[in-house]
């Protein structure tokens, strides 16, 4: 007994940190993805706390994760992990029950799980951690305590400085369709081999005071003009999985003309500025970016900066020829800093750096003009 609940100590204590490490690597995916749910609850008021509550639930993943397997404070340490599964428990029944999410993002975006998938292997959790509860006199320490602490204090330290490294310099592996060495073109096409929805022609109809539906192939052996019409609508009947990677990806003008083909198809260098928004524009309007404009013009390589936020984007950027306007949705998943740099040759996507990384950019564009 006592192997076995150790192995499902480290299995849980393993599963959590896999599940916070995996998460912290795009804090900001976590935090758009809260924001999914309050936005359904009409919570939006709280929008503005999903980054750091993001910040703060991975490293409570990780650092929980990490306690388990060492065995520190055993007690407290199951309580809250047992507090945490039937939270996640509630996020994951609710996204698949209501049908409303495609992903609860339990392990992000590199490891999409279905809701139906998520609820179960969190249900799974809870009984493993109950069972833990029980059995926790076997759950002995495998540090003495002062270097339990230094643990700890490190896995604390850490977890925390990973994400704010990822918020400033993008995520260090990028599970998104617009990472680098992506085609967008080729994203925004159905994948080989999906399945599309299937769907029924299904009639509604009113007899003796009773609704009758049925489909096109099964009308009523009496179907007669006792029956009175009422509607006719597709009713789906398997759901299929025929979706682009990339399905909401535009480009406008500032006068709202479609321009997408014309810049994707572009045979030579280009460089998209991602700017969701303009707070911090005087920061980053600094030596280093106009060193990067003048090398690029002197290099006949334009700048066009993507933006949905056209008012502030003629306010600042001096040529409105080369602003181009995005769904914000697309900005968000496109550039996870703000703002981002992705150098562009047609619709290849060949680099992609955050702001912060700005001079590294700068080389990366010399590289492929050598």
């Amino acid at each position: 007994m006592r192997l076995l609940i150790n192995f499902f100590r480290y299995f849980v204590g393993f599963l959590f940190i896999f599940s916070g490490l995996i998460k912290a690597n795009d804090p900001l995916g976590l935090s758009y993805k809260m924001q999914e749910f309050f936005e359904v609850w009409g919570w939006q008021q709280f929008n503005a706390t999903t980054l750091w509550l993001s910040i703060s639930m991975n490293v409570l993943e990780i650092v929980a994760g990490f306690a388990l397997i060492i065995g520190w404070q055993v007690k407290w340490v199951m309580r809250l992990l047992l507090a945490l599964i039937v939270f996640f428990t509630f996020l994951t029944g609710y996204a698949f029950l209501s049908g409303k999410f495609k992903s609860c993002g339990c392990f992000g975006d590199c490891l999409p799980l279905s809701p139906l998938q998520s609820f179960l292997k969190d249900v799974l959790l809870a009984l493993i951690i109950i069972l833990l509860i029980v059995k926790q006199n076997f759950l002995a320490p495998i540090l003495t305590t002062k270097k339990l602490w230094y643990a700890l204090f490190t896995v604390t330290f850490l977890s925390l400085g990973i994400q704010l490294y990822a918020l400033k310099y993008l995520p260090f592996i990028d599970c998104l369709p617009y990472k680098a060495g992506n085609n967008i073109i080729e994203k925004m096409k159905i994948p080989e081999g999906a399945k599309p929805d299937s769907f029924a022609i299904t009639f509604k109809y009113k007899r003796n005071g009773e609704i009758i539906e049925f489909d096109d192939q099964h009308f009523p052996n009496n179907f007669d003009s006792t029956y009175e019409f009422i509607e006719r609508f597709d009713k789906l009947i398997t759901k299929g999985n025929a979706v682009a990677p990339i399905a909401d990806f535009g480009l406008q003008t500032t006068n709202f003309v479609d321009t997408t083909l014309s810049i994707l198809n572009k045979d030579s260098l280009y460089i998209f500025l991602l700017v969701k928004n303009f707070d911090d524009f005087k920061n980053w309007m600094n030596k280093d970016f106009v060193a990067l404009q003048k090398m690029a013009s002197s290099k006949k390589v334009p700048i066009f900066l993507v933006t949905a936020d056209k008012e502030n984007a003629l306010k600042y950027w001096q040529n409105t020829e080369q602003i181009l306007l995005a769904d914000y949705t697309v900005l968000k998943s496109f550039g996870r800093a703000n703002p981002t740099l992705v150098l562009m040759k047609q619709a290849n996507i060949l680099s992609k750096k955050s702001f912060a990384d700005v001079n590294t950019f700068t080389k990366n564009i010399n590289n492929y003009l050598q």
